[in-house]
C-alpha cells in the first residue's frame, strides 16, 4: 500500500497498525525538526512520541493529500506552541523569595505600638476569616515560617499567602478604624 492508500485505510478503520506503518518511517525527520526548535534531546523524543498520540484523532479528522509535508508543518507548530507554553513558565528559588515575602511582611514601619493598638488588634484578629485570622496568628505571633503554616494548617502554598496578605489588610483597615473610632 503507498501513503495514501495508507491514510484512507486508516481514516476508515483507525487501526494504530497501519498508523504506525505511515508515521515510523518520519520518526527522525520529526525527531530533527523538534531539535531544532526545542534544543533538548527527551524534549525531542517526548515531541515526537505526543505528535503520534495527536495524530491518532487529528488524521481522521483532517483530509490529508501530502502526509510528509503536512506531519512536518505540523510537528513544527506543536514545537512552537511547546515554547509559548515554556516561556510563561520560570523557575525561581521558592526559599529565596519565601524569606523576602517573610520580610516585607514583617516590615512594620517605625510606628511604636501601645496598648490601646494591641487592644484593637486583638478584636481585630476575631473579626478576620478564620483561615485569615490562623494564618496570621501562625506568621506573626507564632513567628512561623509559611512552610510550617502549610503543614500546621494543611492550606497549601497558594491559601497560606492570600490569607496572610488579605489578612494583614483586613487587619490594617480594621485597625484604622478603630483608631479614628468607627
Amino acid at each position: 500500500m503507498n501513503e495514501k492508500e495508507l491514510l484512507l485505510h486508516y481514516k476508515q478503520t483507525g487501526d494504530l497498525a497501519v498508523l504506525g506503518k505511515l508515521y515510523t518511517p518520519y520518526m527522525s525527520l520529526l525527531y530533527g525538526v523538534c531539535f531544532k526548535y526545542l534544543q533538548d534531546k527527551e524534549k525531542s523524543q517526548d515531541a515526537v512520541m505526543q505528535i503520534f498520540e495527536e495524530l491518532i484523532q487529528k488524521l481522521r479528522q483532517h483530509e490529508v493529500d501530502n502526509f510528509k509535508s503536512w506531519l512536518y508543518v505540523y510537528a513544527k507548530n506543536y514545537c512552537l506552541m511547546q515554547l509559548r507554553k515554556g516561556k510563561g513558565t520560570s523557575f525561581v528559588d521558592i526559599e529565596e523569595h519565601l524569606f523576602e515575602s517573610e520580610q516585607k511582611l514583617r516590615d512594620d514601619g517605625d510606628h511604636k505600638w501601645v496598648e490601646a493598638d494591641f487592644d484593637a488588634m486583638s478584636i481585630c484578629l476575631q473579626q478576620l476569616q478564620p483561615g485569615q485570622e490562623t494564618c496570621l496568628r501562625l506568621f506573626y505571633l507564632e513567628q512561623k515560617c509559611y512552610k510550617e503554616i502549610m503543614e500546621t494548617t494543611g492550606f497549601d502554598y497558594n491559601q497560606v499567602k492570600s490569607y496572610i496578605q488579605n489578612g494583614k489588610r483586613n487587619l490594617k483597615i480594621c485597625m484604622e478604624q478603630k483608631k479614628n473610632g468607627k
